[in-house]
């Protein structure tokens, strides 16, 4: 024969055949939508930094999640600014926090929709940092009993789901267990298992207003030349007793996801961060890229990489789309 017996395009040479031999299939139910919630009353704000991104307040966050389940997106992540900071980040854990009321209001308006819940001090304390500073210094344990208290009034305000992004060191075992002992057992812990101190953030510290004022991130989050150190911390969230593990960022970490992929069991969640996601805005705007098909790639490469659950801000236009 002059040419080989295997020719490839014959399983690309339609639509339909293309459909028959899919390996990676995207939809909708792979998708988380963030929202960011802030004091104040009737807001929708655009947020500068992150196109059709906004500020909502707890009395229009409602209708916001109502469109977000119209669309047959399971869940939410919810991020909170308060009206007031201060050295310990004391609102997060207020009974009458802005996530507190946001995610009554939520449930109320979409009882199917699943809440979730950023964990974390940064957007809530006046040094911006994700923990308690003594002496200059990260308070690894001291964190982690505000961090469980931050958990424990979110559940108790309805959260399906917890998710610890402050990279310390037990703060897993701490949530569970003060979730475990107030009787919310049934409250699911989502780690940010892997987050890496990334140049990707950039966009959402504008977002959340949670930029440090002093120094940076990276005696706590990961070193971004680590890959073996990532496989350690996903596998200590397991065992403190994390349902879901998180890779963050997703697409300068697809290989960090592929091997915890071929790893662990547990269902493993990727976060398209705000960088990622306005880069590719930034280029569709300038006439450099095709936003929709760019957009669809880049969150099914996630999904080939391994990822079950993907984060993404793109989540409504994406839905739309499948």
């Amino acid at each position: 024969m002059a040419f080989p017996k295997n020719r490839m395009r014959r399983l690309r040479s339609n639509p339909a055949m293309r459909r028959l031999v899919c390996q990676t299939s995207l939809s909708v139910d792979d998708l988380v939508y963030p929202l960011f919630v802030r004091e104040g009353k009737g807001l929708k704000e655009p947020i500068k930094s992150m196109t059709d991104c906004y500020h909502f307040s707890p009395d229009t966050i409602a209708a916001e999640a109502a469109e977000v389940a119209s669309l047959g997106i399971p869940a939410v992540l919810l991020f909170g600014l308060p009206g007031k900071k201060d050295d310990i980040g004391s609102q997060a854990w207020a009974e009458d926090g802005v996530v507190q009321r946001s995610i009554k209001e939520i449930k109320k308006s979409s009882p199917e929709l699943l809440v979730i819940t950023d964990i974390c001090l940064c957007a809530y304390t006046e040094h911006g940092h994700c923990g308690v500073i003594k002496d200059g210094k990260i308070d690894n344990d001291a964190t982690c009993e505000l961090l469980a208290k931050v958990a424990l009034s979110h559940a108790q305000a309805g959260a399906d789901v917890v998710a610890p992004s402050d990279m310390m060191d037990g703060r897993v075992k701490y949530i569970r267990e003060a979730l475990e002992e107030n009787g919310f057992e049934n409250v699911a812990i989502m780690s940010y298992a892997a987050k890496y101190a990334s140049a990707f953030y950039g966009p959402f510290r504008d977002a959340a207003e949670s930029a440090p004022s002093f120094g940076d991130r990276r005696t706590y989050q990961m070193d971004p030349v680590n890959c073996d150190q990532a496989m350690a911390e996903i596998a200590l969230d397991i065992e403190e007793g994390a349902d879901i593990v998180m890779v963050k960022p997703a697409l300068a970490y697809l290989d960090i996801i592929c091997r915890a992929r071929q790893r662990f069991d547990c269902p493993l969640a990727a976060y398209n961060v705000s960088g990622e996601y306005m880069m590719l805005n930034s280029a569709a705007d300038a006439g450099l890229l095709d936003r929709e098909a760019t957009m669809l790639e880049m969150l099914t490469a996630i999904k080939r990489a391994g990822a079950d659950i993907i984060i993404t801000y793109f989540a409504k236009e994406a839905a739309k789309q499948l």
